[in-house]
């Protein structure tokens, strides 16, 4: 078992995480947030290279004093249209889109409230969709004593030292900009599928 935070489509760095423990417990009282995690960023590749995409949130997102799952977001500047945008850009000629794009575009063009269950509604379309064999728990209905603390490890600005190799794969733009590493697990999902399963795997099996 691993311990992390909530990611919003979290990297395929994280998700191979994820895959090589096979239960994750998200921890919702997190505090302190933007600084360490990808809570509300992910990264993709479109036809201009690498772009950042961010959730805003409501309040201070340097010291954010509040437990994760009472992070509210934030409906400024039009930002589901501008994800959707941006995504539907990178990834409409990708081999899984159209497969995608039927539940990926209600999430992002919803109307939570709440940072934590965009989250967790993005992760169970991922996870379902990838057949990833991996079982995400809330860290207060578990034991987490013996479980490997990944907050603040993994998914933040500065590089881990976690034992998972970078393993190229198919990325519709490769020929533009080369392979570009730690995107978002969308990137890993709308070029690969399914198969995806065995680079997430063969990033834990490397090192």
């Amino acid at each position: 078992m691993i311990l992390t935070g909530s990611m919003a489509a979290g990297s395929v760095r994280y998700y191979a995480a994820c895959v090589q423990a096979g239960t994750v417990a998200i921890d919702t009282g997190e505090t302190r947030l933007p600084l360490r995690h990808s809570h509300h960023r992910y990264a993709i590749a479109g036809p201009n290279g690498l772009q950042q995409l961010t959730v805003p949130l409501v309040g201070d997102t340097n010291a954010m004093a509040v437990p994760m799952r009472d992070v509210r977001i934030s409906e400024h500047a039009s930002w589901r249209r501008i994800h959707w945008g941006a995504l539907f850009s990178a990834y409409g000629r990708t081999p899984y889109f159209d497969y995608v794009a039927a539940d990926l575009e209600p999430i992002i063009m919803g109307k939570q409230q709440w940072l934590l269950d965009y989250n967790q509604q993005l992760q169970e379309l991922i996870v379902d969709f990838m057949d990833l064999p991996v079982h995400f728990v809330n860290a207060s209905d578990v034991d987490t004593s013996m479980a490997t603390d990944l907050r603040g490890r993994i998914g933040g600005k500065k590089p881990d030292s976690l034992p998972i190799a970078t393993v190229p794969y198919y990325q519709v733009w490769q020929e533009r900009h080369g392979f570009i590493d730690g995107l978002s697990i969308i990137d890993l999902m709308m070029n690969m599928g399914r198969e995806g399963i065995f680079t997430l795997l063969k990033m834990t099996q490397s090192k």
